[in-house]
């Protein structure tokens, strides 16, 4: 027991030499180190802080294509669409977001299309809660503004993407076979002398990752 002690006793005092000894020769290199410690303790120890935004609104004029985002009432942006063709109406109703893809490739039979000029639902799918249609891109851009899809709500690419951008999961949706100006005229009200409503025209950027998309989903 006696020699273990001496054996501990010569470590230690080792141990507090080489300290010493490094020290001396580089102090800069170690109480850098000792600087550190506490800051990666206080970031690990910090409590996790959830992130979170008022719940955003698309509302779709059938008969005047036309789209509208929401935040709380008020007109973020609005954009040109195309809606279902007279054989293929695009649904009424509320629905949400239930999923968002991006990069999708599109499955048919006998046909594989993957992100491209030509894929048919372009390069963001928003599905809705209404099995087999959502809110997607095209590759016949001159289909805006005109009854021409098979139900779901196609938008030039530009506009696709800055609207995915602004949309997550949960987000409502409205589709309505009423005039843009009704839709939004109970929302807009507000006092006379209340500041006109500035529309948000920056572009949020997103970045891309693969998905796919079934010939189930695009319509």
């Amino acid at each position: 027991m006696r020699r273990i002690k001496e054996i501990q006793k010569v470590k230690a005092v080792a141990a507090a030499t080489f300290i010493a000894a490094t020290i001396l020769l580089n102090p800069a290199k170690v109480f850098a180190y000792q600087s550190n410690v506490p800051a990666a303790k206080a970031q690990q120890s910090a409590p996790q802080v959830a992130t979170s935004r008022v719940q955003r609104q698309i509302i779709v004029s059938l008969p005047d294509k036309q789209l509208a985002l929401l935040e709380d009432g008020k007109v973020l942006k609005t954009y040109k669409v195309a809606v279902g063709a007279d054989v293929s109406r695009s649904p009424e109703g509320d629905f949400t977001v239930v999923n968002r893809i991006e990069n999708p490739t599109y499955y048919a039979p006998g046909k594989v299309i993957g992100p491209g000029k030509e894929n048919p639902i372009g390069t963001r799918w928003m599905g809705l809660s209404k099995k087999g249609y959502g809110i997607h891109g095209t590759n016949v851009p001159s289909s805006i503004g005109k009854a021409a899809s098979h139900g779901c709500i196609r938008m030039r690419k530009h506009d696709l993407e800055e609207l995915f951008a602004m949309v997550q999961v949960g987000d409502k949706v409205e589709l309505r076979n009423a005039q843009m100006t009704a839709l939004l005229a109970p929302m807009q009200a507000a006092p006379a002398d209340a500041p006109a409503l500035a529309l948000n025209t920056n572009t949020v950027a997103v970045n891309a990752t693969p998905a796919i998309v079934t010939s189930e989903e695009q319509q």
